[in-house]
């Protein structure tokens, strides 16, 4: 990956200058400047006017600096919103808060991934109305199985370590096919959760946290595994947005997708966690 050391990307930075000719007109080395023409200053030539016309900024460049920066800050607003919630929020509140605040970050998750240019509000604002979700969900876990938080995230972050430590050290290479069936299995199972989620009113939900069953196990084991894979496509991502010189404004993107994936990750480590507190 380029460095964001603006010295360190030069390919010819430990390369000597060759001597240059002064153009027709400029003073060389040792060489005194041409007479200026009337109302112009001593030196002046046309170079002079180019050099000191005002130019147009040139646009910023995606780095890895700054996904880590970003990413940061999404996940800093997810688990602050989060504390706060899980320390304060009332027992009675927990489901309602869980429901609604759930619902607002998936449509948020959508309005931002459809949009061709990422918005940084949008992405603070899931953000926020995921930490809200978070807390609720892990302070009803910890009420039905005290203990259970701390490790969800402790295993969050050391999956996600151990997945990003694989694809460097091993170098995986994401194709469009592997692109592909992530993105479909990834679909499905939201589906399938959406399912559940809609038969949970009439009490016929299939997957229910603290009973394991076969079908549970698997569709939590696929849920992490799934978790996972987007995380590689995450990181690929973020490697050819940089290799690319992508705008800087795709480090939100980036921060954005990490911040989705570690918030799936969690919830399917803590419902899995669940099956066996039971």
């Amino acid at each position: 990956m380029r460095s964001s050391n603006p010295v360190l990307s030069r390919p010819d930075t430990w390369q000597a200058e060759p001597a240059q000719q002064a153009p027709y007109g400029q003073p060389g080395p040792g060489q005194y400047a041409p007479y200026a023409p009337p109302g112009q200053p001593y030196g002046y030539t046309d170079a002079n006017a180019q050099q000191f016309q005002p130019q147009a900024p040139a646009a910023g460049r995606m780095t890895i600096d700054d996904v880590i920066t970003k990413t940061a800050i999404t996940l800093g607003t997810v688990v602050a919103v989060a504390a706060v919630t899980f320390m304060f929020l009332p027992t009675a509140l927990l489901t309602p808060i869980w429901i609604v605040s759930g619902l607002v970050a998936f449509g948020v998750v959508l309005m931002v991934s459809f949009r061709r240019r990422i918005n940084p509000g949008f992405v603070l604002a899931y953000a926020a109305v995921e930490g809200l979700f978070l807390g609720a969900v892990s302070k009803a876990f910890e009420y039905m199985y005290p203990g259970i938080v701390m490790p969800a995230v402790v295993g969050t972050f050391v999956a996600a370590g151990m997945t990003l430590a694989v694809y460097k050290l091993f170098r995986i290479r994401v194709t469009s096919k592997f692109r592909k069936m992530v993105l479909i299995g990834t679909m499905a199972y939201a589906g399938v959760l959406l399912i559940n989620f809609i038969l949970s009113f009439f009490g016929l939900a299939f997957i229910q946290a603290g009973q394991l069953t076969v079908f549970a196990l698997i569709a939590s084991a696929i849920g992490v595994g799934l978790a996972v894979f987007n995380l590689i496509l995450d990181f690929d991502f973020i490697e050819q947005g940089v290799a690319m010189g992508a705008p800087a404004s795709e480090s939100w993107r980036g921060a954005f997708g990490l911040t989705v994936t570690m918030v799936w990750l969690y919830i399917e480590l803590l419902r899995l966690l669940s099956y066996f507190r039971r």
